[in-house]
């Protein structure tokens, strides 16, 4: 521990956090004020600078207000413990004292030392200031938010779907007891709450192999259910599992995935397992017969998997003892970005207690991976919860026309594979009516028609047999001269981009991140989009943190990858990094003329660089040919024309891929034969 009269230290990560600003602005602080402090220790890449002077520094400058610093100046000190596990047990205790609970817990108070002993009464003062529970909340996000990467949490919203679904499960049987075996901060048993309230007493019981992380659950769960009953433990609930209270009316579990130390050998004659001994691969079918083990009779489960654990061979016996005994109620397949891992769209298993019966239902699953909202503010937001939830409550209460969903029965499940995935079992798309096949032949022939009318206008064009050396000029040498002006496009904050496809009327620019030439082919598919609100990224443009194309702009892909340039014709669109705004001055310089030459591979490859891992373009060494303006507008016409050719191209191409698709829809499905008044033969 540091010694007591040690100053405690910040990082510029610290300064940006206790100023509420990002650390860019920090760098430009210390870059353009004199007075700003200097470090005390760490290194040039990462200094550390005295609590004390960045508080009087930034208390004196206005960029916090002296009466509001008081979390922002304790949780320093308890950083600079510099060990997850000691932070942790000051905010348990913290916890525990606001919640008026001294008995045994995960974590012994006794093990907290005379200078952490300080740390909790100073919070517990400024928590009495604030509101108990705030002050709790306070604590608990800043030891998040700095273990996130150590800590994973179940997002709430995630965790109310999984209660709401659960509730459906239950029906109207009242609610006495839930259970999480691996509850970690207890985010789910903190929505059981939300869901059910604490009437009659409600148990919720928790169980975590990390003694901290049980800990910060019932002090959470003391302060937001004072009158529930608490059991909460830590534990290794597969090779050390607790026996509950009371079996449990509702189990909600989001478990550790893809371990292979999780007690296979030693549990192998575990009475748990009813459906077979899961295999070494298989540690979370583990933790499925684990959670049936724990349900009452009439109890029911939800918990998050793995899209793997529904259709891996070495766990398909397992499945199919699952399904025989009628414990699988039903699978929803999640969007991607519902929770860590969040590049991966995971399951929800709906489960129930063995029927004394067996299967005496079919199952329903629902593929909500489409589920997005239409307009959201940043990443976490955009997944539409409520779609998930009212397809899930329609496929299990039988609902007829529920999108993307089915129930099938068990006896169709069962096989040589046993697939629970609902991509295997879900129909994505209804199959086109002859209506729709005519519109797409339709479709076809209009763009077939555009094509021959563009190509018809480029054929007229002549072509010299000798090519003819002609001078050039650099992007470089045209901005130094005042031809044009360029910008490169920047990264926005998250909760700026709006997700989505734009609503009629909304007053909202693009944020482009693809070349035209990918959107063409795109055009006629549901693509998600990205927007920024117009006031917002006029603003952003003013301040000069945004970039924005106007009518006759030519933008670059300044990437090897996608590398084009275009001639901005339509409305307003607001540049990502790497793409790059051409403004030029038509007086001088033909935009699209501009563009024609840009956009050359050759070109490309001589500005490239390799200086770092990923190579770039540098637009500034592009070549341009240097010809009197009279010249640059007739080839900038000639260009125009091949842009639209190969615009018609990419449409003639996505409506015969559309059409193509349709077609073998139907005719997999049978529904296509000779014409009517055909020949036979």
């Amino acid at each position: 521990m540091p010694q007591q009269n040690a100053p405690v230290t910040l990082t510029l990560a610290g300064v940006a956090r206790m100023a509420g600003v990002g650390r860019a602005a920090v760098s430009n602080w210390r870059r353009r004020r004199d007075d700003f402090p200097q470090p005390i220790g760490g290194s040039d890449a990462s200094p550390q600078f005295s609590l004390d002077d960045i508080e009087a520094w930034l208390v004196r400058h206005g960029k916090v207000d002296a009466s509001s610093t008081g979390w922002d100046r304790l949780w320093p000190k308890i950083e600079d413990l510099g060990d997850r596990h000691r932070m942790g047990r000051i905010v348990i205790e913290v916890g525990d004292r606001l919640a008026g609970r001294d008995g045994p817990g995960p974590v012994d108070p006794a093990e907290l030392t005379e200078g952490e002993r300080a740390l909790v009464d100073e919070a517990l003062i400024l928590a009495d200031r604030n509101g108990s529970r705030a002050g709790f909340d306070a604590l608990m996000d800043r030891w998040l938010s700095t273990h996130v990467r150590q800590v994973a949490v179940t997002p709430s919203q995630l965790a109310d779907t999984m209660t709401a679904i659960a509730a459906e499960l239950r029906g109207d049987v009242p609610v006495r007891h839930v259970a999480d075996p691996a509850c970690g901060v207890g985010s789910l048993l903190t929505a059981a709450v939300r869901q059910w309230g604490v009437r009659n007493k409600m148990l919720l019981s928790g169980v975590d192999i990390d003694p901290v992380l049980a800990g910060l659950a019932r002090a959470r769960l003391a302060l937001k259910a004072p009158r529930a009953s608490l059991d909460i433990a830590a534990s290794d609930t597969l090779r050390r599992p607790l026996s509950l209270a009371e079996e449990a009316d509702v189990v909600l579990c989001n478990p550790p995935s893809n371990e292979r130390e999780w007690g296979y050998g030693e549990l192998a004659t575990d009475q748990r397992w009813q459906f077979g001994q899961p295999p070494r691969t298989e540690s979370e079918l583990a933790w499925v017969q684990h959670i049936l083990s724990e349900l009452a009779g009439d109890g029911v489960a939800v918990v998050l998997l793995p899209p793997a654990v529904a259709s891996r061979r070495a766990g398909r016996r397992i499945r199919a003892a699952l399904l025989r005994a009628g414990t699988v109620r039903g699978v929803v397949a999640l969007p991607a970005g519902a929770a860590a891992p969040y590049g991966v769209g995971l399951h929800l298993w709906l489960l129930a207690a063995p029927s004394a019966t067996g299967a005496d239902a079919p199952v329903a699953f629902v593929d909500a991976a489409d589920c997005r909202t239409t307009q959201t503010g940043g990443r976490a937001a955009a997944i539409d919860w409520g779609t998930v939830l009212d397809r899930t409550v329609g496929a299990l209460r039988g609902l007829l026309g529920t999108e993307r969903t089915a129930r099938v029965p068990v006896v169709e499940l069962i096989g040589d594979e046993t697939d629970l995935a609902p991509a295997r079992h879900v129909r994505t798309e209804e199959a086109a009516s002859a209506v729709d096949v005519r519109r797409m032949w339709a479709g076809l022939d209009g763009a077939v028609l555009k094509l021959t009318d563009a190509g018809a206008a480029l054929r007229r064009l002549a072509v010299a047999d000798q090519e003819a050396e002609l001078p050039t000029v650099t992007v470089a040498e045209l901005e130094r001269s005042g031809a044009l002006t360029l910008a490169v496009g920047v990264a926005l904050p998250a909760e700026l981009v709006q997700r989505g496809h734009r609503m009629s009327g909304d007053s909202a620019a693009e944020l482009l991140t693809l070349p035209p030439s990918m959107l063409a082919t795109e055009a006629h598919e549901e693509r998600e989009r990205q927007w920024v609100d117009a006031e917002t990224a006029y603003g952003l443009e003013r301040d000069g943190t945004a970039v924005l194309t106007r009518f006759g702009d030519v933008v670059v892909v300044g990437t090897p990858v996608g590398f084009d340039a275009w001639v901005a014709t339509g409305e307003p669109r607001v540049l990502s990094p790497y793409l790059y705004r051409l403004r030029v001055d038509n007086a001088i310089l033909d935009p699209f003329f501009l563009a024609a030459c840009l956009r050359v591979r050759a070109n490309a490859r001589r500005a490239g660089t390799h200086a770092s891992v990923s190579s770039r373009i540098d637009v500034r060494r592009l070549h341009v040919l240097r010809l009197p303006v009279e010249d640059q507008r007739r080839l900038g016409e000639a260009h125009r024309r091949l842009a639209a050719f190969e615009e018609s191209v990419a449409e003639v191409s996505a409506m015969g891929a559309r059409l193509s698709g349709a077609l073998g829809g139907l005719l997999s499905a049978g529904r296509v034969g000779p014409a009517e008044g055909a020949d036979a033969g």
